[in-house]
């Protein structure tokens, strides 16, 4: 089970994430409560094992923006959050790091993972970093095949059960891991990933 834990700002989030086993550790590039600016991403992704995949998460930007962000961060990786088109994903193609479409389902989402040529698709509730809980039986058929990532409301309280449900490749985690809005408890994130990789082994 792939965890990724979102949002992280600061030395103790991440000394916590990496100890706690998380696969990666994304960095809020645009406007959020959760944003950091590209050199103080730099500097945390810098403390980053390099097991660890490094993500910045962008939405709401043109691609060459968000490009420019994910180089200044040094992160490996770079999700795009949001309506981004197919053409968005090749004007970043061949760019040095790996890409994350982060998307919500739709009647016209396409749910194929690579469908854009990213390497990641993670599927979000409607409103992302809400802690807004999706229905998880709207998957169905559209459920997609290979490496996803479940998001939308997930807390170690219910992350189980969303396991069991979607049987996805891996989790991501925002909101569901903090004390109060965009300040993580570490606490909570150790707990998120070891019950995530436990209701995987089930």
């Amino acid at each position: 089970m792939f965890v990724k834990v979102c949002g992280v700002r600061t030395e103790g989030d991440v000394a916590t994430a990496v100890d706690a086993g998380a696969d990666a550790i994304g960095f809020v590039l645009t406007d959020s409560v959760r944003r950091v600016e590209p050199g103080e991403a730099r500097l945390l992704a810098a403390a980053v094992p390099p097991e660890v995949l490094t993500v910045g998460v962008v939405s709401g930007i043109p691609a060459a923006e968000a490009a420019r962000l994910a180089l200044a961060a040094g992160v490996a990786a770079l999700q795009l959050h949001g309506d981004y088109p197919r053409s968005a994903f090749e004007e970043l193609a061949g760019l040095p790091f790996r890409l994350i479409r982060a998307t919500t389902l739709g009647a016209d989402t396409d749910v194929r993972v690579g469908a854009y040529g990213e390497e990641l698709l993670l599927l979000d509730s409607p409103v992302a970093g809400s802690g807004e809980r999706w229905d998880l039986s709207l998957l169905g058929a559209a459920r997609p095949q290979g490496r996803w990532l479940l998001a939308g409301g997930l807390r170690p309280d219910n992350v189980a059960e969303a396991v069991t449900a979607a049987r996805p490749w891996g989790v991501d985690v925002s909101s569901g891991v903090e004390s109060t809005r965009g300040v993580k408890d570490h606490g909570l994130i150790r707990l998120f990933v070891a019950t995530a990789r436990s209701a995987a082994e089930q």
